[in-house]
């Protein structure tokens, strides 16, 4: 065996030997049935919360996207990998994000980092929540500027740091956090950064159901979005001022050297952007926030964390309720802080009632036999 292969082998027992191991599980199905291997399995993982990546429109928006352009975009935005599709997408994403332009990426991923390294200049401070998405992680550890980090949620440690910090200032945050399902409080962030002239970029990844930013004089935002979780679809978007989105277009690496999103998921998105803004949203955000509150009433998310603390534990956890037919992610250090491992359950308006009923008499089952406290 190479060094390499040396290297690598012993790399990854250490990462079995402290349960952290991991492995793509293929998962086959059309919504939240499916199967894994031989086993039928209800998922309670995808980030799909409205359902749409099953919606008979979103799938036959696909299919002609790619009778009429084909699968692929061929080549980068700025050459000629932009269609009519991207165009129109990009309008409506402005529109439903209340801003004068947006801009897709091939993920969202790809966004923040496009986002971050382009407005992180050497001048510019960036004030990042401590449990930011890696991609906000990675594009505050990218660009050239300064980065403070504020504990969770804390606006007072905000203003404190932005009140001794002098320069630009660009504030950053998830608006619903993707492993706690707790959300920022917009509207103060909102204000504080027109107190102190900073630029608030808020992901919305997860904000299926909001929060939404309220409108508030002299803030100037930038929304950062995914096209595959409440969309269904894959990519990702950058919603704002036209200077700004402008200035994306010429300086974000992610965008300019990467190929277009494809046909298929760029009509996709489109489809099921439409259906966000429709009477037909609206029900099913209703459905949604109706299957929260039988799960975890009042909760303000479709993310539903069952906190166990040790690896082991959350790797254990979730194997049995596989061995019921549920299937709920274990979600391990470095995903959360150490100590906090856990299992996630993701609701989707796709899901039935008798599915939410069966996680929770999973999750009973379980905590008959567990010493920590196993409900949602």
């Amino acid at each position: 065996m190479s060094a390499w292969n040396l290297w690598a082998e012993r790399e990854l027992a250490g990462l079995r030997a402290i349960s952290r191991y991991r492995e793509p599980i293929p998962f086959d199905g059309d919504g939240p049935l499916g199967q894994v291997g031989d086993r039928a399995l209800i998922s309670f993982a995808s980030n799909d919360y409205l359902g749409l990546a099953s919606h008979p429109q979103v799938k036959l928006a696909a299919i002609s996207a790619i009778e009429r352009f084909g699968t692929g975009a061929m080549a980068s935005r700025l050459v000629v990998g932009t269609r009519s599709l991207h165009v129109e997408l990009e309008s409506e994403l402005a529109g439903w994000n209340l801003s004068e332009r947006a801009l897709v990426f091939s993920s969202g991923y790809s966004a923040n980092l496009g986002a971050l390294t382009t407005l992180g200049e050497q001048d510019v401070t960036l004030f990042s929540d401590e449990l930011n998405h890696a991609s906000i992680i990675d594009g505050c550890r990218l660009a050239k500027a300064r980065t403070a980090i504020y504990r969770h949620l804390d606006l007072e440690h905000l203003q404190s740091l932005l009140r001794q910090t002098p320069g630009r200032k660009v504030v950053v945050t998830e608006s619903v956090f993707s492993m706690d399902g707790d959300t920022a409080p917009l509207s103060a962030l909102g204000e504080l950064c027109v107190e102190h002239g900073a630029l608030l970029v808020i992901d919305e990844a997860h904000a299926a159901l909001g929060p939404k930013l309220r409108p508030i004089r002299g803030l100037e935002v930038l929304h950062v979005g995914t096209l595959s979780k409440t969309l269904g679809s894959l990519g990702g978007f950058v919603a704002g001022s036209g200077r700004l989105i402008e200035l994306l277009v010429n300086r974000a690496r992610t965008f300019i050297f990467t190929t277009g999103l494809s046909p298929a998921d760029t009509a996709a998105a489109l489809a099921a952007v439409r259906i966000v803004q429709s009477q037909e949203g609206d029900q099913l955000r209703a459905r949604l926030r109706s299957l929260i509150d039988r799960l975890r009433p009042g909760h303000p998310s479709a993310i539903v964390p069952v906190i166990l603390g040790e690896d082991a534990a959350a790797l254990a956890a979730a194997a049995e309720l596989r061995a019921m037919g549920i299937h709920v992610p274990a979600i391990r250090p470095p995903t959360v802080p150490k100590g906090t491992a856990r299992l996630r359950v993701a609701l989707s308006a796709s899901h039935t009632e008798t599915m939410v009923s069966s996680l929770q008499g999973a999750l009973a089952k379980l905590n008959s036999v567990h010493s920590t406290p196993l409900h949602a």
